[in-house]
């Protein structure tokens, strides 16, 4: 087991998932703290990073494209404070923090994780129901529909119409975008047969945020919406699957076997690594003459 303690955040990895717990110092973003623990399983890691700074270091993981609902709905922007794949580490601990990703990287290897995209969500949706206020309006899911409230502070175009419930199998996307630079921030979500987009200022089906504090919470409405969508990647099955058959493509000539040697030569020196990894948890092995034992076996792969 692998573990970091930081100020910002306490990570542990048992060898099959990473277990994230923000932590309680005032520069932990409030997207982190109202998320809480996040239990993110070996197979939807892509990576994992640690860069050095003179004042403090960062370990960042990267998952597979598609497996976190939080990532699709956000499309990648949480800034630092928030980003809950992000953890401050001060200089005493950068040599924690270099043998927590050699622990991960192992892990990765020795498993066979694929670093690409997948098919399905790998992380759980947020719980329900979940209602946060912000920019101009309040939105609320409770698994079902999503219910948009207007504040005072909305344009007129969507306060005379009032309160809009959305029912999550009209729901075709969600989408939550930070405020940046001048241009506002907004929550807005996709619905079939809707008129085409406008701004979303005017847009009844979305809530604009204007970078106050509360703005990131709207991302975690967005993330439990989105896990209870299909997944994007999800390709629905023909209807008629004859027909399918008959205009699909023919199929690529099966690619020639491995050389057997050569496949039990790679297998021997996998069993290779994760015996060394059981000897240098257990004390066996000190910390140099594990990475010299394992860069050696590395090196022959």
């Amino acid at each position: 087991m692998a573990e970091i303690i930081q100020k910002d955040g306490t990570w542990v990895f048992d060898g099959d998932a990473l277990r994230l717990t923000p932590g309680r110092d005032k520069n932990v973003g409030l997207l982190r703290r109202e998320l809480g623990e996040l239990l993110v399983p070996l197979r939807a890691l892509a990576g994992i990073s640690f860069e050095q700074g003179k004042k403090s270091g960062r370990l960042r993981l990267r998952l597979r494209d598609g497996a976190d609902p939080l990532l699709l709905a956000t499309g990648g922007r949480l800034t630092e404070p928030h980003d809950p794949y992000q953890l401050a580490v001060e200089p005493d601990r950068y040599g924690v923090a270099e043998y927590f990703v050699d622990e991960v990287r192992n892990a990765l290897l020795l498993e066979q994780v694929p670093s690409g995209p997948v098919d399905a969500y790998l992380l759980p949706g947020l719980s329900v129901p979940r209602s946060v206020s912000a920019g101009d309006g309040v939105a609320s899911f409770d698994g079902e529909a999503v219910r948009l409230e207007w504040r005072w502070q909305a344009e007129e175009a969507k306060s005379a119409a009032g309160p809009r419930t959305l029912p999550l199998a009209d729901i075709v996307a969600v989408q939550w975008r930070p405020s940046e630079g001048g241009a506002n921030g907004h929550l807005r979500f996709t619905v079939r047969a809707a008129p085409h987009k406008v701004p979303p200022k005017y847009d009844p089906n979305a809530v604009e945020l204007w970078g106050f504090k509360k703005d990131p919470l709207m991302a975690l409405v967005a993330a439990a919406v989105q896990a209870r969508l299909p997944h994007p990647a999800a390709r629905p099955a023909p209807k008629d699957s004859r027909a399918a058959d008959e205009t699909a493509a023919p199929s690529p000539a099966p690619a020639p076997a491995p050389a057997p040697a050569a496949e039990d030569d790679h297998d021997a020196l996998l069993r290779r690594l994760r015996e060394l990894g059981e000897l240098h948890r257990s004390g066996v092995l000190t910390d140099e003459e594990f990475t010299l034992a394992k860069q050696a076996v590395l090196k022959r792969m």
